[in-house]
């Protein structure tokens, strides 16, 4: 494997970065990434999969599941959402999939995001999100290791 500059300027971006978000779980931690108790930031998780792109959900579509409360763009959303969560749900509860690989913990942001073989996977930024991409197989490999253990060390 060749690296190119742009692969190790972003490495070398990272290293400062990972120190500061990476943190491992000290206590039990919700099992959903949830600001406020809502899951990924408000952000539709079907949308991702439908429009390629993040879509802001809205609480007049909104539903539990998993403890956190998931918002919707539209009612076909949150209906194809609860006929088959596992498929359109983050990996790793929406908490960064980089951060899971490395055995932590981290929130994402909305833009930051890659789907692999039919999943959604957020990251902490779209540098991390970088970084990710350079081995996925092996970074799900790692993350699917460290998960759901990581939340209750």
């Amino acid at each position: 494997m060749t690296l190119t500059r742009r692969a190790l300027f972003a490495l070398a971006l990272a290293i400062p970065v990972a120190g500061t978000i990476l943190r491992p779980a000290f206590a039990d931690e919700p099992e959903v990434f949830a600001p406020g108790g809502v899951a990924i930031s408000g952000y539709d998780p079907v949308a991702y999969f439908q429009q390629g792109q993040p879509v802001m959900g809205t609480a007049s579509h909104a539903l539990m599941w998993r403890g956190a409360t998931w918002y919707f763009a539209t009612a076909e959303a949150m209906e194809a959402f609860e006929m088959n969560p596992a498929a359109y749900a983050p990996q790793y509860g929406g908490y960064c999939a980089y951060a899971m690989s490395k055995g932590a913990i981290a929130p994402t942001v909305a833009e930051a995001f890659t789907i692999h073989d039919g999943r959604l996977y957020l990251n902490f930024s779209t540098e991390v999100r970088t970084i990710w991409a350079a081995d996925i197989p092996g970074n799900v490999t790692r993350a699917d290791g460290n998960w759901p253990a990581v939340l209750h060390r």
